[in-house]
């Protein structure tokens, strides 16, 4: 199975994109995802920095409850957890 192309970055060296790529390539299964995991966690983390700054006096569940919403979309949060912001956001 072939790895797919690396997508041209505009502000990369074509030489440091094809470095990456074969990188990534060497990755076990268990290292791609172990990495894949690490970057998810981070991402989650910093929503929920940007959530804590724009809603400070929100409880721990409405803050998870708000980065809920970023991911899946109000609709869904209402329908399975049963939360609507009161702010409709």
């Amino acid at each position: 199975m072939s790895s797919p192309r690396p997508v041209p970055l505009s502000d990369t060296a074509p030489e440091a994109t094809s470095l990456h790529a074969s990188l990534v390539a060497a990755l076990t299964p268990a290292e791609r995802t172990q990495r894949m995991r690490e970057l998810t966690l981070g991402a989650s983390l910093a929503a929920l920095a940007g959530l804590r700054r724009r809603y400070p006096g929100a409880t721990d569940r409405e803050l998870l409850l708000r980065l809920a919403v970023l991911r899946l979309g109000a609709e869904v949060v209402a329908r399975v957890y049963g939360w609507r912001s009161a702010d409709g956001a």
